[in-house]
């Protein structure tokens, strides 16, 4: 089965790593390697079981756009805020045994070293062609 492993930010976790909040200086080149480092270790670590089916990291926040209906109009807004300012800032792709088996490769993420775990992971199972949502 497939699962998606979602890893949560929020522009303001961004901001942080540059030194933009005001509240935290940029993160230093230390820190941006352990991080790295923890991130290619995990990355790797599933590559070598044969789990990892696809992973990538995404862009700040402020970069995105979202795009909605809103009274059957086209509206584009900046950013990919709904109704929070959480939002997904990378996703591993695995097949493995089970639910409980990515329980226990996403609790791994975190324990990553600085702010990156702050927001939490969500893991969700993956819908194929020919699954029905009551089989998952």
């Amino acid at each position: 089965m497939k699962y998606m492993i979602l890893a949560y930010g929020s522009q303001q976790f961004y901001d942080s790593l540059a030194g933009k909040d005001g509240v935290h200086p940029a993160a230093s080149a230390e820190e941006l390697a352990a991080i790295g480092e923890f991130l290619a270790t995990f990355t790797g670590d599933l590559a070598a079981s044969g789990e990892l089916v696809d992973a990538q990291g995404l862009t700040a926040p402020v970069l995105a756009r979202r795009i909605q209906l809103r009274d059957g109009v086209q509206v584009v807004t900046d950013g990919p805020f709904a109704e929070t300012e959480e939002v997904v800032a990378g996703y591993w792709i695995v097949d493995c045994a089970g639910f409980d088996r990515a329980t226990e490769i996403a609790a791994r993420l975190i324990h990553a070293p600085g702010r990156p775990a702050d927001a939490g992971v969500v893991i969700r199972p993956v819908m194929g062609a020919g699954d029905d949502i009551d089989d998952i």
